[in-house]
């Protein structure tokens, strides 16, 4: 596994529907080496604390094999950060990647918390309206981690995968979740979750499934 790029983005205006909002979704890979703290990547900003970024959802990961799947899907390549991940990496499926599990990039340990929903302003840079509904259906969201040890990570860095916990959840079983009738939720199967280390927001989302 490696690390194909290191991506980070500012704040720029994308029109979402008949509004406009600013959003920091555009992301460019950056040369060199990029410093990775608890808040994330160095270099990226955040806009939408309610939704994006925390220590819990520091870092976005994406995958060279989920964005080959997409150059199939829509029969053209897409460029690095397209996604709005801060980390394109290569060797893994995202759907398959288990909550728990964690990347050793270099010196930087990273930890999976959690799974990405789309919204419009992917919709928006994608010019495509119905493009959410399109991520939905490929069931290849990414994942979002966690910062357990920080450090510096670039392009063409060795990637190791480390196993998670026995049972947890993957993203792709998360995702599915997130998109399901309350009568096809497991009440449990959710209970369980409870017991990996979701980021605090998908936590929060699954006690109130249970709830």
């Amino acid at each position: 596994m490696k690390v194909i790029s290191v991506n980070v983005g500012q704040p720029t205006a994308v029109q979402v529907g008949n509004h406009t909002t600013i959003s920091g979704i555009r992301k460019h890979p950056v040369p060199g080496r990029v410093q990775v703290g608890a808040q994330g990547v160095v270099g990226d900003r955040v806009l939408n604390r309610k939704h994006h970024g925390g220590p819990d959802q520091a870092v976005y990961v994406y995958t060279r094999e989920d964005y080959d799947a997409w150059t199939d899907l829509l029969g053209r390549p897409l460029p690095e950060g397209k996604f709005g991940e801060n980390l394109l990496i290569s060797g893994a499926e995202s759907a398959g990647v288990k909550i728990g599990e964690r990347f050793q990039v270099g010196n930087v340990l990273l930890e999976v918390s959690g799974v990405r929903v789309p919204c419009g302003t992917l919709g928006a840079v994608m010019e495509d309206a119905g493009f959410v509904k399109r991520f939905v259906q490929a069931r290849r969201p990414g994942f979002y981690t966690r910062v357990i040890q920080g450090g510096e990570i670039g392009r063409g860095d060795d990637v190791a995968r480390i196993p998670g916990p026995d049972g947890a959840p993957t993203i792709g079983e998360v995702f599915d979740v997130w998109y399901a009738s309350s009568s096809e939720r497991q009440d449990a199967r959710l209970q369980e979750w409870l017991t990996y280390p979701l980021a605090e927001r998908l936590r929060a989302t699954v006690q109130s499934w249970l709830d």
